[in-house]
Formats: C-alpha cells, sequence, structure tokens
C-alpha cells in the first residue's frame, strides 16, 4: 500500500491459540525436529545449508521420503537456522547445535513461539520472492556474489508485489464486504494490476494477469507449509496446455482475463465459483492474518486489531473507533466494556463524548451505540446529563428505550441542537449514504419549519449540516431552502 490510511481491524485468535497454531504449521514443525537432531556431527556448506551427504538422514529424521525429500528438508534445514533454531558454532568447520530460539518453543510464552514463527514467515516470504533460480546461480560469480542488474527479475520489485498481493488479500478478509471464504487467484492477481476504474481490461494488460497468476500459483505453493494460507493450487491439466486454454478457450489466460473482466480488479465481484476454482483459491489462516498485519504494522500502516482499546480510556474508545465499521466496532466496545462497571463506564462515556471540536458529533454517535450495550445498572449516570445539552438529548433516548419513568420531555432548542449534531455525526461516518439521504428527507418533510429555525441552531456545525442537506436533498426547492438557512448561519456567526 502506497498509502497510511488506517486498515479495516481485525479479529486475530488469541495468542495461546496462535500459537499452537504455529508449533503445528509443517515448516516450523519440522525446522524443530532438524534443530533437536543436529548435534556434534551435523555440518553445513558456507551458505550455512546442510552437506549434500546428510540430506538422506534429515528427510528420514522427518519422515519424508519420493523425490521432494531431500528439496524439503533442506529447506526446512533453512529455516531452523533463519530462525535461529540452529546456531553455527563453528564456521571454519560448519560446525552446528540447538540455538536458544528452540528454547522458545517449549518453555516460552505464546509470544516468543510467536515471534520465532514470524522469523520463519520472513524467511518464507523471502524465499517465494525469487521466481528463478536458474537466473540467479547464471548471476553469481565465483566469489557467489550476485550481479543484480544481470537478473531476469528485480527482487524488490518481486517481493512488493507479493507483499502488494497479501496486502489485497488482508483488506479482503478483515473488510466487512469481502468474499467471506476463498479469493480466486485469478482475481486476486487482477486486483494488484487492473486499476479498479477500468472499464474493458486491455489485452496485455490480461496476459499480464495471467503471468501474474502463475507466478502466485508458484508462491502460494510454498507459502502453505509455513501456515500463512489455505491454497488451493492451480489444477496441473491447465498447466498442461500449450496456449493456456482448454478445449472451451477457458484456459488458464482465459480465466485471467474473464476475472480480471468481471471484477475489473475488484476480487469480491462475482466470479464462477465452479469454473474459476480450477485457477486457484487461497484464503489467509488465522495465523495468517496474524502474520500479515504485524508485517503491515513494521511497515508503517495503521492496522488495528479488536481488542486494542479495551484497556484504555473512554477518549481513546469513542476516537478509535470512529472509522471502524459497524460489527467491529461493537466488538470493540464490548470488549472495552467487559473490564469495567455499567456505571462507571457510562459515565466515563459520557465524559468523553462532550466537546465542539469537529470530531464530537461522531463521538457521541459512537457513545450512544456504547451506551445501547450497558444495562440499567448505568441510569444514575444517564440522569445526570439530562440537563446537559450536548448530552442531554442521547440521554433521554437511552432512558425511553428502557421505558424508565420521570423522563422529562426535551426543550425545542435541544431537538434542533440534537438533530444539527445527529447529522453531522452520520456525515462523518457514512459521507453521502442511502441512510442520510433518507434522513435529509425525512427531517424537510415532519417539520415544514425546519430551515426556518434550524439556522438559528447554536451548534458548531450548523452551517456544515445545512450545506450537505442543500447537496443530498433531491428536491429542488427544498434544497434552494437548505442552502438559504446555511447561508443565514454563517452571516450570524460572521464567517
Amino acid at each position: 500500500m502506497s498509502d497510511r490510511s488506517p486498515l479495516p481491524p481485525v479479529r486475530l485468535a488469541s495468542e495461546p491459540e496462535l500459537a499452537r497454531d504455529a508449533l503445528a504449521t509443517p515448516l516450523l514443525a519440522r525446522a524443530a525436529r532438524l534443530a533437536r537432531w543436529a548435534g556434534p556431527a551435523t555440518r553445513i556448506d558456507a551458505g550455512g545449508a546442510l552437506v549434500e551427504e546428510q540430506l538422506p538422514a534429515a528427510a528420514e529424521v522427518l519422515g519424508l521420503s519420493g523425490d521432494d525429500a531431500a528439496a524439503e528438508a533442506s529447506e526446512a534445514w533453512r529455516t531452523a537456522v533463519d530462525t535461529g533454531l540452529v546456531e553455527i558454532t563453528d564456521e571454519d568447520t560448519g560446525a552446528v547445535a540447538a540455538g536458544p530460539e528452540l528454547r522458545l518453543l517449549t518453555g516460552g510464552s505464546p509470544h516468543d513461539v510467536l515471534t520465532v514463527w514470524l522469523s520463519a514467515l520472513d524467511a518464507a516470504l523471502a524465499d517465494a520472492s525469487v521466481p528463478d533460480l536458474d537466473g540467479l546461480l547464471d548471476a553469481m560469480d565465483e566469489g557467489g556474489t550476485v550481479d543484480f542488474d544481470s537478473l531476469p527479475w528485480d527482487p524488490q520489485a518481486e517481493a512488493d508485489f507479493l507483499d502488494g498481493v497479501l496486502t489485497n488479500l488482508y483488506l479482503l478478509t478483515v473488510g466487512e464486504d469481502g468474499p467471506g471464504g476463498p479469493v480466486p487467484l485469478p482475481a486476486l492477481a487482477a486486483s494488484v494490476i487492473v486499476p479498479g476504474d477500468m472499464g474493458e481490461p486491455t489485452n496485455d494488460m490480461l496476459q499480464q494477469v495471467s503471468d501474474a497468476m502463475m507466478r502466485l500459483d508458484d508462491q502460494f505453493r510454498l507459502l502453505e507449509p509455513v501456515g500463512l494460507v489455505e491454497y488451493r493450487p492451480v489444477d496441473e491439466a491447465l498447466l498442461g496446455e500449450d496456449d493456456g486454454e482448454d478445449e472451451d478457450g477457458s484456459g488458464a489466460g482465459g480465466a485471467a482475463g474473464g476475472a480480471a473482466g468481471e471484477a475489473g480488479g475488484d476480487p469480491s465481484a462475482p466470479v464462477d465459483e465452479v469454473d474459476v476454482s480450477r485457477y486457484g483459491m487461497v484464503r489467509l489462516t488465522p495465523l495468517g492474518l496474524y502474520g500479515v498485519r504485524a508485517r503491515l504494522l513494521d511497515a508503517g500502516h495503521d492496522a488495528p486489531a479488536v481488542g486494542d482499546l479495551a484497556d484504555k480510556g473512554a477518549d481513546a474508545l469513542l476516537d478509535g473507533t470512529a472509522a471502524f465499521p459497524p460489527a467491529a466496532a461493537h466488538a470493540e466496545t464490548e470488549q472495552w466494556l467487559a473490564r469495567r462497571e455499567p456505571l462507571a463506564a457510562a459515565a466515563e462515556l459520557l465524559a468523553a463524548a462532550r466537546g465542539t471540536d469537529a470530531g464530537a458529533p461522531l463521538r457521541r454517535l459512537r457513545c450512544q451505540q456504547a451506551l445501547s450495550l450497558v444495562g440499567p445498572a448505568a441510569e444514575p449516570a444517564l440522569r445526570e446529563v439530562l440537563d446537559d445539552r450536548e448530552l442531554g438529548g442521547l440521554a433521554r433516548v437511552w432512558l425511553t428505550e428502557r421505558g424508565l419513568a420521570d423522563v422529562p420531555p426535551p426543550s425545542e432548542d435541544m431537538i434542533f441542537w440534537l438533530t444539527i449534531d445527529t447529522v453531522a455525526a452520520q456525515l462523518a461516518a457514512e459521507g453521502d449514504s442511502a441512510e442520510l439521504h433518507a434522513l435529509v428527507q425525512g427531517l424537510a418533510e415532519q417539520h415544514g419549519g425546519f430551515f426556518a429555525a434550524a439556522w438559528r441552531v447554536d451548534h458548531p456545525q450548523t452551517a456544515d449540516v445545512l450545506e450537505a442537506m442543500g447537496r443530498l436533498h433531491p428536491d429542488k426547492r427544498i434544497a434552494k431552502e437548505a442552502r438559504k438557512a446555511a447561508f443565514k448561519a454563517r452571516s450570524a456567526r460572521g464567517e
């Protein structure tokens, strides 16, 4: 991602659950087993890899057989070295021993285990970003140094591409409008290549999508053993087609083109599930969500997780959830309330909701939503603010909804102030949403003299709200009344 706008909040599994998942991943489990196996007779080469004659023994320890056994054992060993499960004790002789990180897997905290797993993930992602081993060998001189300028690919560009794909997959997973299941590989590839506002992708762009899809197929196969993703690979039968097409013309290239065309770069757009599943389906695991979020945080992104605000004050809760989608804000607020007594929580929320700054209306809306989750024990805190112009309206709503007695009716001034505050909050939360359009129309229809009175409301956002109502109302006459009222409100304040 190029910008640093806040990402949608993610709901993570608990650290003990994630640590159990990490220990069960094939790559880390194998690396730990080799670290325990390593001893005085184990030898490595200058690059830290097991010497070739020891690979069969390593494969046997891991219970591996077949053509790929040596390669898988070598990969597990590299992971053990990269994560510190194995340490080099003598570089001259290539002697190794179990490293200090190995003890963390058995005696450390869940967070310690996850720290080791993140190191394994970094190593796996680095391996996945190297698409052409033959090209790498060709570019290596006799001293073992790689001439990157001679490579047919840019290692940093490859890493950035994979990071972009994983970020998009993360956004689809945590966003409330996400697909709710595995993402088709062609559509995911299209999401990082085809601009979202492009109507019909060009043939050249579709070829780029097809090429990217094949790269991702290789990469996700490598990343599944570390527990980052669950992956259904591209059907091997498709990879054998000479021109990338089946008899019906729907081969790998056709699928990529179809997904790119239908989704317009949006992986959440519907595609033919039966057909597209042959071209790869991928989803982040709970552990993968944790891992990608950790990488996003390291890169400087604002990537909140539900529960981050549970130990903070009410001001942090109301401000922090201001941009959250409704379900995430609800979940975050539930966790915050669970750690507090209802009466104290209500009093703290009400105090944090006060203010005349630009963010205050949305804080009061979040406060009202939070108070809807508080039980009757909070009643004294709500009654205490009945005469407060900023909070008296929402307090009356709370008391009335619970059928409590002796709720004084609001004054006309309070009704109009609350109305302006509510519209200001909705503007901040949703922009030009269908719900806001309906609210604006309803206000104008229910109160014939609304604009004649509304411009006098002593609220810092009165003029802005009236201008927005003039912009949103479909009736030209009423829209004009709203704009006139906004002009009067600004004039009255000397703006």
